[in-house]
């Protein structure tokens, strides 16, 4: 039986000055659910949105909000995140080990990780958990699937196929491989991130992805339902 492709939209490449046409754009065109990019300007170089907007948006859509948190210290914002009205809270992989060399410092970037302490993760994926919530863990490109002992916890993975920090770039296909490997032995759900779009989508779900997470593709399209429909057509 093929499996279901989710379509999730990116809000970061939204009108902000017109959110409530732009959320109900997500619900005509049939998206599965919001993605909301958190950035701080320490883990990533820019600075974007905080929890406030999950709260600016959860009375506008019964559509689950992902809540992706690309910030230093996610055990600290988790709470707030919950608390706004975020369904699915996705926390860094690089934010749980010790940093490769070059990218430990403030203004280095890309943050990049080979190995994770298991159990400061656990506590924050279980903290997720018992607020109802689901958790997934993101993976920047460098990253390689180091999940050991967390998949079982895990109701998901997003995988980075662009560095995090900025929209509209070009996808990596590093992330394939990761997925395809990730996808032996994980039945969750795996979502990829960055560059998605008619070209791309493709090779994503082929390797192993089931969520597809849009923003310049979608918001900058002349019929999203249309792209939605296509990509869903994926499975």
């Amino acid at each position: 039986m093929k499996s279901q492709i989710k379509v999730f939209a990116s809000i970061l490449c939204a009108d902000f000055t017109r959110l409530r046409e732009e959320i109900k754009k997500c619900e005509d065109a049939g998206v599965d659910g919001i993605h909301v990019d958190v950035m701080d300007g320490h883990f990533v170089p820019v600075i974007t949105i905080g929890d406030l907007m999950v709260q600016a948006i959860r009375p506008l859509t019964s559509l689950p909000i992902e809540a992706h948190l690309m910030v230093e210290n996610p055990w600290a914002q988790i709470d707030h995140f919950c608390q706004a009205g975020a369904d699915i809270i996705s926390i860094h992989a690089e934010c749980y080990g010790q940093r490769r060399e070059g990218c430990r410092e403030f203004g280095q970037y890309p943050k990049e990780v080979d190995t994770l302490d298991v159990n400061k993760a656990r506590r924050d994926i279980l903290r997720i958990k018992e607020q109802g919530k689901r958790a997934f863990m993101a993976i920047n490109p460098g990253t390689p699937v180091c999940l050991d002992g967390l998949t079982k916890d895990l109701d998901g993975v997003l995988m980075m196929s662009v560095n995090p920090g900025f929209a509209k770039q070009q996808f990596n296909a590093i992330a394939l491989p990761k997925i395809t490997e990730l996808r032996k032995h994980f039945k969750g759900d795996i979502a990829i991130d960055g560059g998605i779009n008619a070209q791309t989508a493709p090779q994503a779900v082929k390797a192993g992805a089931n969520i597809l997470a849009t923003a310049s593709y979608f918001f900058a399209a002349a019929n999203p339902k249309e792209v939605v429909r296509s990509l869903k057509s994926l499975a």
